[in-house]
């Protein structure tokens, strides 16, 4: 098979020509053809996460190949953009640059700001940028996602919170929040009867105080979940080899027997 292209384009004049080609209305991809903005949003989120994890992998040829599919995205946006007559490539770079740009006049305007006046410009540019989106009159949490993951958007939720001073001095008062959400979960499963809807919220305000917890250790709460997520899957994967090693199925074992193996891969995890 011959592959036709033209080698002497710049890379990213390379990648826009072939996104041109996919979605030719003659001689494109069928499945390109096909697409929305909404219909590839899964797409762009899954690539997200395999950057993420990419990243965690420390290797670079793995996070160079997901950057690569997460521009892809990029770049099949503003073609639909540009198709529709809505945007393109330049106008999302541009707008992109001219955005950076104005946040940081530390850099590009001979402002001198020391650290906490950089941040303070920040957030403040933010605001501005959220109250002309809203036509002069914004909310605080205007413009957070609902599509974030519920972790990642409680985190947001409760930094842009702390920027107007509505958060604990220190982390003695969100250990007491926690203790607190504890004792309500506590309360309503020690009802006769139990309400499954206030029990839920329960779990949820429980979930979130934790969520605050980690913001203010300055701990992202999607990357200790996933470490998390990680390290409990490689101690229940030494459980099930040691039980198929003696033979033995997980349900066949005890508990106490599964206990035993995972204080052995606890400790060799310290090792």
């Amino acid at each position: 098979m011959t592959i036709i292209h033209d080698q002497n384009y710049p890379n990213l004049d390379k990648l826009l020509w072939v996104m041109d080609r996919l979605r030719d209305p003659e001689d494109g991809c069928p499945w390109d053809l096909k697409q929305t903005f909404a219909s590839i949003v899964p797409f762009t989120l899954e690539e997200a996460y395999e950057v993420a994890d990419a990243i965690e992998s420390g290797q670079p040829e793995a996070i160079r190949e997901e950057l690569g599919d997460l521009l892809f995205q990029v770049v099949f946006y503003a073609r639909l953009g540009k198709e529709q007559a809505l945007f393109d490539f330049e106008d999302v770079a541009g707008a992109m640059a001219e955005k950076l740009i104005r946040r940081h006049p530390h850099v590009f305007a001979q402002a001198k700001f020391d650290e906490s006046e950089v941040k303070a410009n920040w957030e403040a540019e933010k605001a501005k940028e959220r109250a002309d989106k809203a036509g002069g009159s914004a909310s605080l949490l205007d413009n957070i996602p609902r599509a974030m993951p519920a972790l990642t958007r409680a985190a947001k939720i409760q930094k842009r919170c702390a920027t107007v001073g509505f958060d604990w001095p220190d982390t003695e008062g969100v250990f007491a929040k926690i203790q607190e959400e504890i004792l309500e979960v506590q309360d309503e499963l020690a009802k006769p009867q139990i309400d499954e809807q206030a029990l839920e919220e329960e779990l949820g305000d429980l979930l979130f105080a934790t969520v605050n917890l980690l913001r203010k250790l300055k701990k992202d709460p999607e990357t200790m979940l996933r470490r998390a997520n990680d390290k409990f899957e490689q101690r229940f994967s030494y459980i099930e080899a040691h039980l198929n090693g003696q033979g033995l199925s997980l349900q066949q074992a005890s508990l106490e027997e599964m206990e035993k193996l995972w204080q052995q891969a606890k400790q060799q995890g310290k090792t």
